[in-house]
């Protein structure tokens, strides 16, 4: 299928229509049923989940983005390669062996390190085992991803069936989205790396739209391809960690904004589909949230509603790929 690339002008149209959409969201969630008596309280606390839902949206949109481009897949994500089964197995592991008392007293900032330093050094040995020589094989880097994201559920799950039921409930907390209980230093430490990170990939866009067309292409045309997916490995795992850490893992969301930014720009230019991306995430997870909060009282979580709505269009893109 050949590679399509609408005007700039119809391209920026759209944006401008997701941004819109977008800003309507953030709006209606902080100021629906805000008045002078609960203002103080409720609008910094709501300012600041829609400031994590920026993060975390971004942070998921260019992860999945970009990791399609590494693998040449348009329905991995990083998800999908258990890097949030990871994170849910390291929790375990520390409630397991130290006691829910230990997770509690450890701070935010030391667990988003930890963590982050463990999904890192994972992804690097995913690159460095699938991604040189023979081995690279996209059906064996999902085969592996899929292994990898098994093993550790099945081994949280069994740790967690011994675990205390008090403990237990400690660790619930963890294995599900949640814009609650947010830690507003933790915020602002997510945004340090955000920044950061987008400072440093954006030398790299227009070598990602080089990579789009195969990555034997692009050492033809002079893309050194080893460094640019190492350093985008780097990048997908710190961005990874920081919304898993943020929020909690959202199971169906990369897919599902990184393929309805594909179907939106048709094109190969990763700048717009990075922002579309963002933008699609932003508008998924505010107004899912505001259903949770505001129409649904608490009576089911956000994953509920992403993973509902991306596990059904995981399915048509499986069959309409297979058409």
């Amino acid at each position: 299928m050949p590679i399509k690339n609408l005007s700039e002008s119809s391209q920026v149209k759209k944006i401008l229509i997701l941004m819109a959409l977008s800003l309507l969201g953030m709006l209606l969630f902080i100021l629906f049923g805000l008045t002078f008596d609960n203002m103080s309280f409720n609008l910094p606390r709501r300012a600041l989940k829609v400031l994590a839902i920026a993060i975390v949206s971004f942070s998921i949109g260019y992860s999945s983005i970009v990791f399609q481009t590494i693998t040449g897949n348009r329905i991995l994500t990083p998800g999908i390669m258990g890097l949030d089964s990871l994170y849910m197995f390291i929790q375990t592991v520390v409630v397991y062996f130290f006691g829910s008392r230990q997770l509690a007293m450890m701070t935010d900032t030391f667990q988003f390190f930890i963590s982050g330093i463990i999904m890192v050094g994972a992804s690097l040995l995913l690159y460095v085992f699938l991604f040189n020589g023979k081995m690279k094989n996209i059906y064996f880097l999902v085969l592996i991803g899929i292994i990898f994201g098994g093993f550790f559920n099945g081994l949280s799950n069994f740790m967690q069936m011994m675990l205390d039921p008090n403990e237990f409930l400690v660790l619930q907390g963890k294995m599900f989205a949640s814009f609650s209980a947010i830690n507003i230093k933790l915020v602002g430490i997510c945004l340090v790396l955000i920044i950061f990170c987008i400072i440093s990939i954006i030398p790299d866009l227009k070598r990602l739209n080089v990579l789009s067309l195969g990555e034997d292409h692009a050492i033809n045309l002079g893309i050194n391809c080893k460094r640019l997916i190492r350093k985008q490995m780097i990048v997908i795992s710190v961005l990874i960690s920081v919304s898993t850490v943020l929020v909690g893992p959202v199971t169906f969301l990369g897919l599902l904004v990184a393929s309805l930014a594909r179907e939106v720009v048709k094109g190969y230019k990763h700048r717009i589909m990075i922002i579309i991306a963002f933008l699609i995430g932003n508008i998924a997870l505010i107004y899912s949230l505001f259903m949770v909060e505001r129409l649904l009282n608490f009576s089911a979580t956000i994953n509920v509603i992403i993973d509902f709505i991306g596990g059904i269009y995981f399915i048509y893109l499986i069959t309409r790929n297979q058409a």
